[in-house]
């Protein structure tokens, strides 16, 4: 059994938000990732839907072609894409040759088959642009709630659906004209004659999630109507008709034939046996307001020509809202993916948005949120787990991951855990489940987390290693187990691990870490992220105001060069009884001692310290602090109020001079 994973096409004119993200493309992505983890075959399309009536007007907007419109955000998307882990094997463009093509051979397929019809109808036509006018074209006074600017197929401020010709005083969006009916002809699909097909074909669908299910019961029971396929606008794919030379499909008609057209292009050898096989699970990742199109029209659509599977599943998500309001373009209010990518890595939204994933319903995305679990998830328990290990292997065994001799009970049962884990996980992405997935992993790096905490092996020399060849475990697992949800991390820690880059997801839990192996290049995972960061990107909303930088009375360098600043090691830690956050820290500096106090005890253990290099101020005035001589400080950075200590990128010897 192969898999064909698609995802919508997102629409060319305009850049990726993160809607788009929770909506589809995230968990098309970590089913994908994860199938091929599995050794199954499965391939993931999709591409850019780059004609329809959006992109004329966007065109005209700028005062270009709607070529150059589309090749611009096509490579402003598909860059994003990238940049954000989103995996395709091949992300297509509906502009292409071949997806003109495949249409025009699909819709000549279905005309000859009885399933089109041609009408004549009236539409708004202005006779200064000398041109009939979609919807989009369209603005005038809604027949509902009044507001004077309303498009013709729906009305921002109620929200109700409309026709051109419902508004009242419509005006032509381009030359303010007023327009005149005009009659045209176009091609109708007749779904009506597909009804009874489709509904015997989507009561065989009980897995289908509700929201699916729901929006098909309720349109069946309305009952189909034709639905026209030809718009009269010069953007577009030319009907193949003699008779129609001037006439382009509709988007919504040609733009799901561009899965097929984008799988073409994957292989031309190959993409019959992804679309023309029963062997062939076809699962549509959308998000709801895409379910309509591709569990009913697109559906029949392929019945209608009948050389095509059908979707096996289609797990659409709700709609992700921004603090509190729902996303809208128009108004710029999104958090556009290439914008966010600027600033943080993509691991940390790739997690916020699988977390927070919806799946049931519309979700909130607020900063403040985005803040507490990259901090207090990610890098406190994730990012903490891994680093605590790692470092002290370094630190204590020579930078070497140690043999295990024997295991005990309680080893097994952690390595146990690690197996259930990706069962666990395995079977919820298999239903697409994916924040239940994500949670679970979480909560294996939660448990290594009470495993070291428990053993101590900075105390119990005895232990220490099977100790640590446990964690270490724990944490090559983990490099495969997030490889579907956080790429960028599974990668980091495979290559501090050195870890091989061939294991498969049914390996999780039979495989420890490459003891005997050399640590390379130990990094912290996440980088906290500070309320000041939150201030900024909630004002790019406008949401508050970014925080203003108080800065110091300028200085010569002379004033600069009274400071000694030095890189020092930290050779031993010990708490200040009566203390609750001072510890006293003997440094090393070259082949001289020193002590400092440092009140940083709630944000860092003993053994997170031991052999950190860090920034020292050695010429400070001695200060007596806790009863204890402090000689001198060490530096860090004020972090919402928690320091942050400063450390150098590399491996720098304790004593040399920063100038």
């Amino acid at each position: 059994m192969r898999t064909l994973v698609t995802s919508a096409l997102p629409y060319a004119n305009g850049p990726i938000h993160i809607g788009h993200l929770a909506g589809c493309y995230l968990p098309a992505d970590i089913y994908t990732r994860y199938k091929k983890l599995k050794g199954e075959e499965v391939i993931h399309i999709s591409g850019t839907d780059e004609h329809g009536v959006l992109i004329s007007l966007e065109a005209e907007k700028q005062n270009i072609t709607p070529q150059k419109l589309v090749d611009k955000y096509y490579k402003n998307i598909k860059d994003s894409f990238e940049r954000f882990g989103i995996e395709f094997d091949n992300f297509s463009r509906t502009s292409l040759k071949i997806h003109h093509k495949t249409a025009q051979d699909f819709f000549l397929n279905i005309y000859k088959k009885g399933y089109l019809e041609a009408k004549e109808t009236d539409e708004l036509y202005c006779q200064k642009c000398n041109r009939f006018l979609p919807e989009r074209y369209v603005e005038g006074i809604c027949p509902f709630c009044g507001f004077e600017s309303a498009r013709g197929d729906q009305c921002e401020k109620c929200g109700r659906w409309l026709e051109p010709e419902m508004l009242k005083e419509p005006k032509c969006k381009i030359c303010k004209q007023t327009p005149v009916i005009k009659r045209t002809k176009h091609w109708f699909f007749k779904l009506p004659m597909l009804q009874n097909r489709l509904k015997e074909w989507l009561d065989t669908k009980k897995e289908w999630k509700d929201n699916v299910r729901a929006f098909t019961d309720s349109w069946l029971k309305e009952g189909l109507e034709p639905r026209p396929i030809t718009r009269d606008i010069p953007w577009g794919i030319s009907l193949p008709l003699p008779e129609a030379k001037d006439k382009v499909l509709y988007v919504w008609f040609e733009a799901p034939i561009g899965y097929i057209s984008a799988t073409k292009q994957w292989n031309e050898q190959r993409w019959k046996e992804f679309w023309c096989s029963s062997d062939t699970r076809l699962i549509h990742f959308i998000g709801k307001d895409n379910i309509v199109f591709h569990a009913i029209v697109w559906p029949a659509m392929l019945m209608a020509h009948g050389e095509f599977i059908l979707p096996s599943e289609i797990p659409a998500n709700e709609f992700l809202n921004i603090e509190g309001r729902k996303i809208s373009t128009s108004r710029n209010w999104a958090i556009w993916l290439s914008d966010y990518l600027e600033t943080f890595e993509p691991d940390p939204l790739r997690y916020i948005l699988t977390s927070n994933a919806p799946e049931k319903g519309d979700v909130d995305f607020t900063w403040d949120d985005f803040l507490a679990r990259n901090n207090d998830e990610l890098s406190d328990i994730l990012g903490n787990f891994v680093n605590r290990t790692l470092t002290f292997i370094q630190r204590y065994l020579g930078g070497t991951i140690p043999y295990h001799k024997r295991w005990r009970a309680k080893d097994e049962e952690m390595l146990k855990k690690v197996k259930e884990t990706g069962q666990e996980v395995g079977e919820l992405i298999e239903h697409f489940e994916f924040k239940k997935a994500i949670k679970s992993v979480m909560a294996l790096a939660k448990e290594g987390n009470k495993f070291f905490d428990y053993e101590r092996p900075w105390e119990n020399q005895e232990t220490r290693e099977l100790t640590i060849s446990t964690c270490a475990s724990i944490i090559a697992n983990l490099g495969i187990l997030l490889e579907p949800f956080l790429p960028f991390t599974a990668k980091s820690i495979r290559d501090m691990i050195c870890m091989q880059e061939n294991r498969q997801w049914d390996e999780i839990g039979k495989f420890t870490a490459n003891e005997g192996g050399e640590l390379k290049d130990i990094r912290i995972l996440f980088k906290k992220v500070s309320k000041e960061q939150i201030q900024v990107e909630k004002a790019k909303l406008g949401i508050g105001s970014a925080p203003e930088i108080e800065h110091k009375k300028e200085i010569e360098i002379k004033d600069f060069e009274k400071l000694e600043l030095v890189i020092a090691e930290i050779k031993d830690v010990q708490e200040i009884k009566g203390k609750e956050n001072l510890l006293n820290i003997r440094l090393k500096i070259g082949d001289e001692d020193r002590q400092v106090v440092a009140g940083i005890k709630k944000c860092y253990k003993r053994e997170e310290l031991i052999g950190k290099k860090v920034i020292y101020l050695a010429n400070l005035k001695p200060k007596t602090i806790g009863g204890i001589k402090s000689k001198g400080m060490i530096l860090a950075a004020d972090i919402d109020g928690k320091p942050i200590l400063l450390i150098p990128e590399t491996d720098v010897p304790s004593g040399t001079r920063i100038r």
